[in-house]
């Protein structure tokens, strides 16, 4: 019924009507002349036929060269002229020559095949298409309805063409609702797979979404993260960079610019790409435009010597002849890496093209049409009418021998080195051939449950609503051993990634380098000949990648791709090129100076091989050997007033008490342990208590003979004895030691690491777990040294020539102001240099009291010793 409606359309009106339904926007009927009615088909109506018992279309790109936009659109069986359109050029076009060649041969494999439509004859109607979108349809409604001209009244089921996704989509618009399916080999545009708009069509070429991420991919795999981007203003340029787009994004991929240009406007917008590349500083440039475009480009690229730069080609012109052979581009050209339509090898069909001859086709008029042109001879058919005209212009050539054979030379029409397109035209007839053999082979009599097909067809009566359910769902293994089947009308997405390689010639040749098949890209980057001339792959960013060690840091209001690489801080590390941010070591870690890796912190503590330890350990030495010395001189003139004075025994405690107050500065220095942290904070708060008590009690003795010198005050000599002051420092020292007993029972101090102090070190040091402990051994130590203090500050103007008490009273202010400023100090001391304030402090005030008591006796007793008598001790 839609071809008789068809068929029978006429009016003016309503043709444009339809032509907007199909083109999409309102054609003009200005010079539009309806004539008298002829026989469909004029005057594109040269094909090749052959019969059998099931036919399918094909419908090809122009087999001539097209010179002007000629377009006949047939609706009634009568013809409609557009009187601005001229006809077709009448310059054979041997890419689609070869084409239309493939279906023959790959028709005429299948029948050779038993295993394949056994016992079905498979033919062929093939038309050309002149290369125009209304000629495509004519065609198209030719071969579906039946041609007259021809005499072909068989309609075809199927129909293999589209050579452009418009085509395709009007095809596929138009015969959508008779169910005709339509397997189209170079329709690309992603709209077509759109199942719910474009049920019937199915192609053997993937979608340019495909080819889109596949060079997303190369330029995320190749580190080029600042690109330019070229692109034809269409549907297949604007489609192309979106889909672009959306793959690098999030992967610190940028655009630098996305330059547009206009078929109709090439020569201006192509000098403007050309100074827009030349001032970029993207080295890497991708393009979607078509071959002649590209060629305008290049063009001026070359006037402007702007070499070096990186092409990233689309399949639209990655494989382009014309530009591989143009010399005057090469420079600008070479190492262009493209995606390219995979190819593939068709055994036999080398062989079938070179024997193909016009003795054996009489009736294949391109083939005749190319035998004369490539042998400069004339082919008479009797079978073919032809014009007075043709014959006189053929006079003068001579005429063919019928022996000429393309085997005899080397000529690119039998050249199948690159099987691209063609190969897609292969795989058609194939997935038609396997649909048409499950609709007709019913095994067992019967069709699966979910295709939903209650009978079988026969080869006369074939239902294209049942072919095209067959179609959907079909799975074969071509001879050369590929699995193919269709994914909602596309195949899988597979394609070659090809180089343009230097010659010796001059010219530019073509080389496989890799190949795609689904998500899985494989390139071979050693067998790429780059722009740059050398094997190594080309940069093209914005910012030199952050190495490890360093974190990339935005520039303000610039792109992603535009950073600065700051250095990690202290403790945290990036291992890895371009980190975003420097990861924190663990604690118990810390980064090493490259900040590239966390190594283990050093355990650090106040050790006797280094030089803060070893100035304390000489210090505290020094200070046992002048007690040392000290105690020898007193103990070699005991006799003497001067040691005598102020019970002598109390002096030699004090004396070994110091000493004991230098020798407890060395437990602090080393490495801490758990008898150690214990040990070194007993022996520091005794050894102080002791030293601390023999003061205070020296002082109580003095305030206490001048006091009993007083009338009435003899007896208060009776409780300051001897054997009294001896039981006075002891009763003090045993308080301290009480106090260090249960703190040190309860809650003792540990060693323990310090991970607070921030540095490649780990500090090793003696906790305090109970600073109530610490505090009264300090406490303690505190109230006896202020007691000492004032009872001394007191007695400092007593009358005798000889007053101890002065001594005593300026060594507890050094004592005092030492531990008063030792607070602070190792509050806010960190890591071991809370060890070295503690030992400090301890050698500090042990070198006070030691010089300010001993110093001036010992000055006296050896220099002086006329002075250590009683008589001057006890002058007023």
């Amino acid at each position: 019924q839609m071809i008789h409606l068809l068929l029978w359309i006429h009016n003016s009106h309503t043709l444009s009507l339809l032509l907007v339904s199909i083109m999409g926007k309102p054609v003009g009927l200005q010079g539009v002349q309806v004539t008298v009615c002829s026989q469909l088909g004029a005057p594109s109506n040269r094909g090749v036929f052959q019969d059998g018992d099931v036919i399918i279309g094909g419908l090809f790109i122009s087999f001539h060269i097209m010179k002007s936009y000629p377009v006949t659109l047939p609706f009634t069986g009568c013809l409609i002229h557009y009187d601005f359109f001229s006809s077709c050029g009448l310059s054979l076009d041997l890419q689609a020559l070869k084409y239309m060649y493939a279906m023959a041969f790959a028709v005429e494999e299948i029948n050779q095949n038993s295993a394949l439509l056994p016992g079905i004859k498979l033919g062929y109607h093939i038309l050309d298409s002149c290369g125009r979108y209304p000629w495509a349809l004519q065609s198209a409604l030719s071969l579906v309805g039946g041609d007259r001209h021809s005499c072909n009244l068989t309609p075809v089921p199927l129909l293999i063409g589209g050579h452009a996704s418009t085509t395709g989509v009007i095809l596929s618009r138009i015969l959508g609702p008779l169910s005709v399916p339509v397997i189209s080999y170079l329709a690309s545009c992603p709209c077509l797979s759109d199942r719910s708009n474009f049920p019937n069509f199915f192609r053997t070429i993937p979608s340019d979404i495909y080819q889109a991420r596949t060079m997303a991919q190369l330029a995320i795999r190749l580190n080029w993260t600042w690109i330019g981007a070229v692109l034809a203003n269409n549907d297949y340029g604007q489609k192309a960079i979106q889909v672009f787009q959306e793959e690098i994004k999030g992967k610190r991929v940028c655009l630098e610019f996305i330059e547009t240009v206009h078929r109709e406007t090439i020569v201006s917008d192509a000098r403007r790409v050309a100074l827009t590349i030349q001032s970029s500083t993207a080295t890497v440039i991708l393009i979607f435009c078509w071959y002649t475009d590209v060629q305008k480009i290049f063009v001026e690229l070359a006037k402007r010597n702007v070499t070096g730069r990186q092409f990233l080609a689309s399949e639209a012109w990655s494989t382009s002849d014309d530009l591989l052979q143009d010399i005057t581009i090469s420079k600008v050209a070479s190492g262009v890496l493209g995606v390219a339509i995979r190819s593939s090898t068709i055994p036999g069909f080398e062989n079938y093209l070179k024997k193909l001859s016009p003795s054996h086709h009489p009736d294949d008029e391109f083939l005749r049409e190319f035998s004369e042109k490539e042998f400069r001879c004339s082919i008479v058919n009797a079978s073919h009418n032809t014009s007075t005209s043709s014959h006189v212009k053929k006079a003068s050539i001579p005429p063919c021998s019928g022996t000429e054979s393309i085997n005899e030379v080397q000529h690119f029409f039998s050249d199948i080195t690159q099987l691209r397109v063609v190969y897609n035209v292969y795989l058609a007839v194939y997935a038609a051939a396997h649909a048409l053999h499950s609709l007709l082979s019913c095994p067992s009599g019967k069709i699966p449950p979910q295709n939903n097909i209650s009978s079988c067809s026969s080869p006369k009566h074939i239902r294209t609503v049942e072919l095209l359910r067959h179609l959907n769902t079909v799975n074969l293994t071509t001879p050369q051993g590929e699995v193919f089947y269709f994914q909602g009308g596309d195949p899988r997405a597979k394609y070659d990634l090809v180089n343009w390689q230097n010659t010796p010639k001059g010219t530019l040749k073509l080389v496989v380098v890799g190949h795609v098949d689904g998500f899985d890209l494989h390139l071979n980057e050693s067998a790429i000949q780059w722009s740059t001339g050398s094997n190594q792959v080309p940069d093209s960013v914005c910012s030199k990648s952050c190495r490890p060690g360093t974190r990339m840091a935005d520039r303000k209001g610039e792109p992603v791709c535009c950073f600065d690489c700051i250095p990690c801080a202290e403790g945290k590390i990036s291992n890895k090129t371009d980190s975003l941010q420097c990861e924190q070591c663990p604690s118990e870690f810390w980064s090493n100076a490259e900040r590239i890796a966390c190594i283990p912190r050093q355990l650090d503590f106040l050790s006797f091989n280094e030089t803060l330890g070893i100035t304390l350990t000489t210090a505290a030495v020094s200070g046992v050997s002048v007690t040392t010395a000290v105690f020898v001189v007193f103990l070699f003139y005991r006799q003497t007033p001067m040691v005598r004075a102020n019970n002598s025994e109390l002096s030699f405690l004090l004396l070994l008490s110091l000493k004991l107050c230098f020798l407890c500065s060395l437990v602090f220095i080393g490495h801490p342990s758990v008898w150690s942290c214990r040990f070194q904070q007993a022996a520091f708060g005794i050894s102080f208590v002791l030293c601390v008590s023999c003061l205070l009690v020296k002082t109580i003795v003095v305030l206490a003979v001048f006091r009993s010198a007083r009338p009435g005050a003899e007896t208060l000599m009776k409780w300051f004895g001897p054997g009294q002051q001896r039981g006075s420092v002891c009763f003090f020292t045993c308080i301290q030691v009480i106090i260090c007993v249960i703190w040190l029972s309860l809650s003792p101090p540990r060693p323990q690491s310090d991970f607070g102090f921030q540095g490649s070190k780990v500090t090793l040091e003696c906790t305090m777990e109970s600073v109530v402990g610490f505090s009264l051994v300090l406490g303690y130590i505190g109230l006896l040294a202020c007691t000492c203090l004032l009872l001394a500050f007191l007695a400092r103007k007593l009358p005798d020539n000889f007053n101890e008490a002065k001594l005593i009273t300026f060594s507890m202010l050094i004592f005092c102001a030492v531990w008063v400023s030792f607070v602070p100090a190792y509050i806010s001391s960190p890591g071991k240099y809370v060890v070295a304030v503690e030992v400090f402090a301890i050698l500090a005030s042990s070198y006070g009291l030691l010089l300010c008591i001993f110093a001036p006796k010992c000055f006296i007793i050896l220099l002086r010793p006329e002075k250590n008598t009683k008589k001057h001790l006890m002058a007023r």
